[in-house]
């Protein structure tokens, strides 16, 4: 055969093949049997892209300006504006994991410009939603009923789309309310490659699975929304004490955390039976249990943090990872300026000049901020992401990083590390030596409360003003 003739079957060949193979991907695709979404390479790639085009901006727009000009800040909002709608754009095409971490940056209005916080917080309302039809099948593969079987009514209309689920009102055939909460199709497949790259209701056992989850039904308003708390008279400052207890006493005595505090999993309300505030926690697909050494290394950087003891916020910041990163470690825990963790965060509230310090600062730490979060250990990142959380709705209420606060968590600290010293010890007078020091400790903070609630009501100048008037200066 001459080479002529081999080649003209070669292309030939290959023609036949490639249209094929477009059909085939045509078909499967109109068909939904195939999505883009479900190859690693397109979601990296698209991750990797708009990281570049971001870096890329940022890198040329700016660096022609002078440096804090009235020209460089109207300059750099555009930056901001344009750098969030393309984040933005990719946590929709990625969907899964990606809405999740978007959700997460939208909910940090404290710490990030505002044009990245108010184009986030879209992903809150604009999840992703399964059809009824592949809801259907989601319960029919995991549970083996059709819904009528197992359900007396079932709202088709999701109560709320999430990035990684759905939930739907429904009514068992007894006549219980439930949640059901079904994982979106994808979302197994496409979650354990986004992690790769990337880094209390009652349950119906008996009608759940790995995908399809029934809870008890729980009415509330979310733990940021004030206006639900004014209709309902629930003070939002001792809902945003119980909340600090709460997770303090999670994280620091007991090393087992929900790490996903985000408004849509908190909810506030009075207790049917007691008529008292009380705060119901949803959504448990993501806890992390901390290891002792971690835990400990984190009560005492946090006792450091909050009596100003800058040498011991060194020793336990740079055992915790942090390394010469140390200062803003200490600010990103905290979510305040250098000069206020100097002066000691427990002393004064957060002013409006050291909030703007904070986030006009933010974006300017971007690349020691990655370089810091690529040397903590790994259960960091999630309690970094629950503190920020935290912070968010302590800032929607009006309640945020109050002396009290911090106060509460230096209890559960001291509790935490008397508790280890006792386990690790058989001394009977040892033991009620730690026993001493600790209740003295606990001592020492409510005075220090007490102290500081009275200079809050100045007191001593009412006291002064009173005597001044049934003593008045002769004239």
């Amino acid at each position: 055969m001459k080479k002529g003739d081999m080649a003209r079957k070669a292309l030939k060949l290959a023609s036949w093949t490639s249209m094929a193979l477009a059909a085939s991907g045509i078909y499967l695709y109109s068909n939904k049997y195939l999505d883009p979404n479900d190859f690693g390479a397109v979601r990296v790639g698209r991750a990797v892209a708009t990281t570049a085009v971001i870096s890329y901006d940022y890198l040329t727009s700016l660096k022609s300006v002078p440096y804090g000009s009235e020209e460089y800040l109207q300059l750099r909002s555009k930056v901001h504006l344009r750098s969030a709608r393309r984040l933005c754009e990719l946590c929709c095409a990625n969907r899964g994991t990606f809405i999740k971490v978007g959700q997460h940056l939208g909910a940090l209005d404290y710490l990030l410009p505002e044009e990245y916080t108010s184009t986030l917080k879209v992903l809150h309302s604009q999840a992703p939603q399964s059809s009824m039809q592949e809801i259907r099948q989601v319960i029919r593969e995991d549970l083996g009923k059709e819904i009528h079987d197992l359900f007396q009514s079932f709202d088709d209309t999701p109560l709320g789309t999430a990035s990684l689920a759905q939930v739907h009102k429904a009514v068992l055939h007894d006549g219980r309310t439930v949640a059901v909460k079904v994982q979106h199709p994808k979302v197994r497949a496409q979650s354990s490659k986004d992690i790769l790259l990337m880094e209390v209701p009652r349950i119906h056992w008996d009608l759940s699975t790995e995908r399809v989850l029934l809870m008890e039904f729980v009415d509330g308003g979310q733990v940021n929304d004030r206006d639900y708390m004014e209709r309902n008279k629930i003070d939002v400052n001792e809902i945003s004490r119980h909340l600090g207890k709460m997770y303090s006493e999670m994280i620091f005595v007991n090393g087992f955390v929900h790490c996903d505090p985000h408004p849509g999993n908190v909810l506030v309300r009075k207790h049917p039976g007691t008529g008292k505030a009380e705060i119901v926690l949803l959504d448990h697909g993501l806890y992390q249990v901390l290891t002792e050494e971690f835990r400990l290394n984190y009560c005492h950087l946090w006792q450091s943090l909050i009596w100003t003891d800058m040498k011991r916020v060194k020793e336990y910041s740079q055992r915790l990872g942090a390394g010469d990163l140390y200062p803003l470690f200490a600010c990103m825990l905290t979510a305040r300026s250098w000069n206020s963790v100097n002066r000691g965060i427990s002393q004064a509230p957060v002013t409006a000049t050291e909030d703007l310090e904070i986030r006009n600062n933010a974006a300017n730490y971007l690349p020691q901020i990655s370089q810091l979060l690529n040397h903590v250990p790994r259960q960091m990142l999630l309690i970094l992401k629950t503190n920020d959380l935290l912070r968010g709705i302590e800032a929607a209420l009006g309640t945020r990083a109050s002396a009290s606060s911090f106060l509460n968590m230096s209890r559960c600290c001291i509790r935490a590390l008397a508790e280890h010293k006792k386990k690790n010890t058989c001394s009977f007078f040892r033991r009620t030596q730690i026993s001493f020091r600790e209740a003295f400790s606990l001592w020492q903070i409510n005075l220090h409360e007490l102290i500081l609630r009275v200079k809050g009501l100045k007191l001593a100048d009412r006291v002064l003003a009173l005597i001044c008037w049934l003593f008045p200066a002769p004239l």
